[in-house]
């Protein structure tokens, strides 16, 4: 991936396109029953990349529902970063070989370390993302319900030292919140440890894309502003 890209957010609880604030599942709002064409009306609009979650995989949930959906996605031909519940190489094998380009891993980063260099070692650094998701300066895992002890600059350096080339951002207290993205953290993860820094959680302007890009960060994920009419993908793109 070159150039700085908008990622669509396309969140999937039992086969429905979803947000959550701050990732709590009893705070969820439903946008759509049909993913597939929520994935084309992106895809229309310009969306060369999508990021889709599995929710109930990030819950340690089955979910057939969701897979359905994914491979549905995958046959528009955009590519498609995915992550949610893949914590074993099995699953993350399996995701590549339906047609993903890239899988985001969080909770084995600190988990199981050893995976990240494992799939590192057999897929390449520029398809395996590690999320750092922070809350209160430290990160958190399985699907942002349980905390650690690393801070995400810690992480950052880890994963770096493991091959990783990309990494996606959270402050989890601004996620689905519209409240602004923060790009401090972002920046400071992105320019002390060389990682590719894609930004997530919070974006509800335009100009939150255009601040992305202007501080030099590799991409911007936008969710809930999407789907409230807040930010307009055309316009979002046209940066």
């Amino acid at each position: 991936m070159s150039g700085f890209t908008v990622f669509p957010a396309i969140d999937l609880r039992h086969g429905q396109v979803v947000r959550l604030i701050q990732g709590d599942s009893e705070r969820q709002t439903t946008y759509a029953h049909d993913p597939y064409a929520v994935a084309q009306d992106w895809i229309s609009a310009g969306a060369k990349w999508l990021h889709v979650v599995n929710l109930d995989g990030a819950f340690g949930e089955e979910s057939q529902s969701n897979m359905e959906a994914l491979h549905s996605i995958l046959t528009l031909g955009a590519k498609v970063q995915l992550g949610g519940g893949l914590r074993t190489r099995s699953a993350i094998e399996s995701a590549l070989d339906m047609g993903v380009e890239r899988v985001i891993l969080g909770t084995v980063a600190i988990e199981d370390p050893d995976l990240i260099d494992q799939v590192v070692a057999a897929f390449g650094g520029e398809r395996v993302v590690v999320g750092i998701d922070a809350r209160g300066g430290k990160v958190r895992i399985r699907g942002w319900r349980k905390g650690s002890e690393l801070d995400p600059l810690a992480l950052g350096r880890k994963i770096t030292d493991q091959g990783v080339w990309t990494t996606i951002v959270t402050d989890i207290t601004r996620d689905g919140m519209e409240r602004g993205v923060n790009l401090d953290l972002a920046s400071q993860i992105q320019s002390e440890t060389g990682l590719a820094v894609i930004a997530a959680g919070g974006v509800n302007s335009v100009q939150d894309v255009q601040r992305a890009k202007e501080v030099g960060l590799d991409g911007i994920i936008i969710g809930r502003a999407l789907y409230e009419g807040q930010v307009s993908l055309v316009e979002a793109l046209a940066c």
